[in-house]
């Protein structure tokens, strides 16, 4: 009798563990959609010269005086980032400044 609860056990933590991978791979799938997918829209907008976001300016000034965590913080007020991508936003504009 134990060894049934035994193997009951595991058949259910290995149909657990297959569902999160499965998830973790479809996840991983849209994450690289999404960025294959904006890569495209930059490419376009370059290419059609779609002006820059406005805040951009600001944010600039900001790292320009030292302050790029106020700078990270505004990113965040304005588009409604998480932190990690508006520190992402942040220092991509940084560097597309040098």
């Amino acid at each position: 009798m134990d060894f049934i609860y035994v193997l009951v056990l595991i058949i259910f933590v290995l149909v657990v563990i297959t569902f999160f991978l499965n998830v973790i791979n479809r996840l991983n799938f849209i994450e690289n959609r999404i960025k294959s997918m904006k890569y495209t829209l930059d490419r376009i907008a370059k290419q059609v010269n779609v002006p820059e976001h406005p805040l951009n300016g600001e944010l600039r000034d900001l790292i320009k005086d030292g302050k790029k965590v106020k700078a990270v913080k505004r990113t965040r007020e304005i588009l409604g980032l998480s932190l990690v991508e508006a520190k992402k936003y942040v220092d991509d504009l940084d560097k597309s400044k040098a």
